[in-house]
């Protein structure tokens, strides 16, 4: 979030809800149930880039102590609003970005977790962020990054591979909308996607494995150009 930051923390600054592809509370729950098999166990967790607490709300079922955080203050008081009225009182919110978080934490955790977060993340910053997750993070633990965009896949989502209505007159359409989205992020200096960076399992490997971690990768379940890493 170097060059961009400031643009991603504008995008979200008003933001309420989290970008799951549907705000449904049955398909929430069931993209929790995803994510806490993958997790797979430990007592305490934070969640980076927890957003309105969509998903936290699940985790806190399954851990005794969770820590939530992220840089959009409007995205924490929808999480405070949903904590209270589901009375989570085993989750502690946090306004922090990737670079403030880790000296405003008094604890560690078995699990570190981020759902689709690494994207906004250069492969420094995810260097980083791995690197600081691992000095918090309690022997046998792990961190598990959630829906990062698949540069494999993603383009193809792009074009509308993957939607009911597939065919050549919309893929057409979709590629000249995405040409003329690139020169105007380009104009303006922005980011050409909101969406963010893609990053390529091996990249995000070769960075766990810097750090003394192993990593496998899974396919999301929910989002066809989407894949968990999973570091232990």
């Amino acid at each position: 979030m170097s060059e961009s930051r400031n643009v991603w923390e504008e995008f979200f600054a008003n933001k309420k809800s989290g970008g799951h592809r549907s705000s449904a509370e049955e398909f929430i729950s069931k993209e929790a149930r995803e994510k806490l098999y993958h997790l797979d166990g430990g007592k305490t967790l934070l969640d980076f880039g927890c957003g309105a607490g969509e998903l936290l709300v699940y985790y806190s079922l399954e851990y005794e102590k969770l820590v939530g955080a992220d840089f959009s203050a409007s995205m924490l008081e929808e999480a405070g609003k949903r904590i209270r009225e589901r009375k989570r009182d085993n989750i502690t919110l946090i306004l922090a970005n990737d670079k403030t978080l880790w000296e405003k934490l008094d604890t560690s955790f078995d699990r570190i977790t981020a759902a689709g977060v690494i994207q906004y993340l250069t492969d420094e910053e995810v260097d980083d962020f791995i690197a600081n997750a691992s000095r918090h993070l309690n022997k046998g633990g792990k961190i598990v990054l959630f829906d990062l965009l698949d540069p494999r896949l993603y383009p193809l989502w792009k074009i509308g591979l993957f939607s009911r209505d597939f065919g050549a007159d919309k893929i057409l359409r979709r590629i000249l909308f995405d040409a003329r989205t690139t020169l105007l992020a380009a104009l303006k200096n922005r980011p050409k996607d909101i969406l963010g960076y893609t990053h390529k399992p091996y990249t995000i490997e070769k960075i766990a494995n810097k750090h003394g971690f192993k990593m496998e990768y899974v396919q999301s379940m929910y989002y066809e150009y989407k894949y968990h890493a999973i570091i232990s």
